[in-house]
């Protein structure tokens, strides 16, 4: 992993290129981002840089937490999230990472927590049929059917697709391309849709598949 900053959703808009094509995209946030503590490998067994992103009160922070700040000498932040990049030694405890880390054209993922849905059946969640509406099927037209077999193996499989809670996970989108960025506002604008509602936190990284 190069490059790695965490973000504020914005929302979705649209820009167009110069041929006149209507892209859309999504608004991120991302950074400035602090570093509030840097992992080694002779310290810790791996290199990494843990960036905070999002400015809180002191009293809103645990006293760890505060110390935590404290050591780093930098604000309190509301998000902290570790990056395994493989240049740690480029930046130091204190240093800032803004949105001109990435470039136009970058290919990134994007994590973030999808929307919550609450409790949702079958159909909703898992895109399964409904049931048949003649021959007696009423009135489970829209539960789930059958669970699997009777007396072998007496028991329902792992992951069969059932009701429950849906939504309110993490969710990572792949191979997405940087439309555009503002260095002054620290926006940048990613072509297509990424997980998760407008405010929500997402982590911004170099696309393993590029």
């Amino acid at each position: 992993m190069q490059k790695g900053i965490i973000g504020k959703k914005i929302g979705m808009t649209q820009i167009f290129d110069e041929a006149g094509k209507m892209i859309p995209v999504t608004v991120i946030e991302a950074g400035p981002c602090v570093v509030v503590q840097k992992k080694t490998v002779e310290n810790d067994g791996y290199a990494a840089l843990q960036l905070g992103y999002g400015d809180v009160k002191v009293q809103r922070v645990n006293k760890p937490m505060k110390g935590h700040f404290e050591k780093a000498d930098v604000a309190c932040k509301k998000t902290l999230k570790e990056f395994r990049l493989d240049d740690c030694d480029s930046l130091n405890v204190g240093d800032i990472v803004k949105a001109d880390t990435f470039a136009v054209g970058d290919a990134i993922d994007v994590v973030g927590t999808s929307k919550g849905k609450g409790f949702a059946g079958a159909i909703k969640r898992h895109n399964q049929h409904r049931l048949k509406e003649t021959h007696g099927t009423g009135p489970v037209h829209r539960q789930a059917g059958s669970m699997g077999a009777c007396s072998s193996p007496s028991r329902i499989y792992k992951g069969k697709g059932m009701a429950g809670h849906m939504g309110a996970e993490q969710v990572t989108v792949q191979n997405l391309e940087i439309v555009k960025i503002d260095a002054e506002n620290n926006l940048i604008a990613i072509k297509g849709a990424v997980p998760g509602p407008k405010g929500g936190i997402v982590y911004i990284v170099d696309s393993v598949k590029a």
